[in-house]
């Protein structure tokens, strides 16, 4: 079989993934870890002590990463921009200090991680947008507000679903993220389920599966995480208003 040129083989290769890319999947990553961290303090046997070390270590420096990747970018500085990698400083560092402590506590120091990172991808779209916007990817169109807000959710770590007695349903927090949303995004390619990933919501009760952006699905949020869900396109120049569901983020975050 004739190998293809090596050139053509410059084409399928994907670009790199941009700084609000970038936070979007440390989101997911952090959620990742706290689900792991919730089964080792629900297991029958106690962890051990350095169980969640390893993970905890990849996180502190894929965070440092991600502040690379922003100052890569040399933008103006700005009040925003500067808080932004001043907190994403922060999380590096509590999650470099839960490697060093046991389970239960480490499981508090990234309990808000998810929410801190995609906070802090809200601020960065809007700031590239602010002095970039002519070179800003363009907003994905094809998403309703709804679905927006629903993977600015899931992206938080705050979507999981499960079935009981033949029925599918979702557990979210403010807005709802309903089952039929969920299913429509998973259509469309952007969200998948991990199965058992997360806890029980009570004892005995069923297994439930997490709610996670795929690829695609952190590229179109990326796109309009800092745009307004519906209306008029947003004069250049001027900074856009968050999703609903992240300007809760920030909020609760600060």
């Amino acid at each position: 079989m004739t190998e293809p040129p090596a050139e053509s083989l410059l084409f399928d290769v994907a670009p790199p993934p941009t700084p609000v890319e970038r936070l979007l999947h440390l989101a997911d990553q952090y959620t990742q870890h706290n689900d792991a961290l919730d089964l080792l303090l629900r297991a029958a046997d106690p962890p051990a002590p350095d169980a969640h070390a390893a993970s905890a270590q990849r996180l502190a420096t894929d965070t440092q990463s991600a502040i690379k990747a922003i100052q890569s970018e040399r933008l103006y500085e700005s009040v925003e921009l500067t808080e932004t990698v001043m907190r994403l400083k922060q999380l590096a560092f509590l999650a470099g200090a839960a490697a060093d402590l046991s389970v239960g506590a480490a499981r508090e120091l990234t309990a808000l991680a998810p929410e801190a990172a995609v906070s802090c991808a809200v601020t960065l779209a809007a700031e590239t947008r602010r002095r970039r916007w002519a070179t800003a990817p363009a907003p994905d169109d094809r998403l309703s507000a709804v679905q927006r807000t629903a993977l600015a959710e899931i992206a938080c770590g705050h979507v999981v679903a499960s079935s009981s007695l033949g029925r599918e349903f979702t557990r979210s927090r403010e807005p709802k993220v309903l089952m039929s949303t969920l299913r429509a995004l998973e259509t469309k390619g952007l969200a998948e389920r991990t199965a058992g990933s997360p806890h029980a919501a009570y004892v005995g009760g069923p297994p439930l599966d997490r709610a996670r952006l795929t690829s695609a699905g952190i590229t179109a949020l990326a796109s309009v995480i800092d745009s307004p869900p519906a209306g008029p396109s947003t004069a250049p120049g001027t900074t856009p208003r968050p999703l609903p569901a992240t300007a809760q983020v920030i909020a609760r975050s600060r």
